[in-house]
């Protein structure tokens, strides 16, 4: 395997900082934060064996990690097998272009398909375009709009 090729591996424990780098950085993508807490119970969660908790894959390069997929199954009122959200997919800057959006979101599919899951969903901001670059070719876009409870 090339050494630029990304490696998708599960979360580890000695995984922290690099993942709260990670997960920082996207965050402010979106011109959000959370509270410390909430960085320190997320990542509890995402070690946990709850399957109602989200999981995390890391993509390295070089044995550095350089992204992460988060991503949850749960039910669906129209369906009798669970479906798969994936909630958040980052990569670093310096390595965007480089398939690591690609292989994170097919071991995304993947850990659907061993949990008996053919549906999986994510959405993105509509300005995100180079992402959606990748989305598009890899997902079909639907035409739901999403709305949320105000605040």
């Amino acid at each position: 395997m090339p050494a630029d090729t990304p490696v998708i591996r599960p979360l580890a424990r000695a995984d922290e900082p690099a993942w709260r780098r990670l997960w920082a950085a996207y965050l402010a993508f979106y011109e959000t934060d959370v509270p410390p807490e909430v960085y320190a119970t997320y990542f509890e969660r995402l070690l946990g064996d709850d399957p109602q908790d989200y999981s995390c894959l890391l993509a390295e390069i070089g044995g550095r990690p350089v992204g992460l997929a988060h991503f949850v199954f749960h039910r669906h009122g129209w369906k009798i097998e669970n479906v798969c959200y994936l909630q958040d997919l980052y990569a670093d800057p310096d390595v965007r272009g480089r398939g690591v959006g690609r292989a994170l979101i097919e071991a995304v599919y993947g850990a659907a398909d061993a949990h008996g899951c053919p549906s999986v969903y994510w959405t993105t901001q509509d300005f995100n375009h180079s992402a959606r670059k990748l989305y598009d070719r890899i997902g079909r876009l639907t035409p739901f709009v999403k709305y949320e409870r105000p605040t």
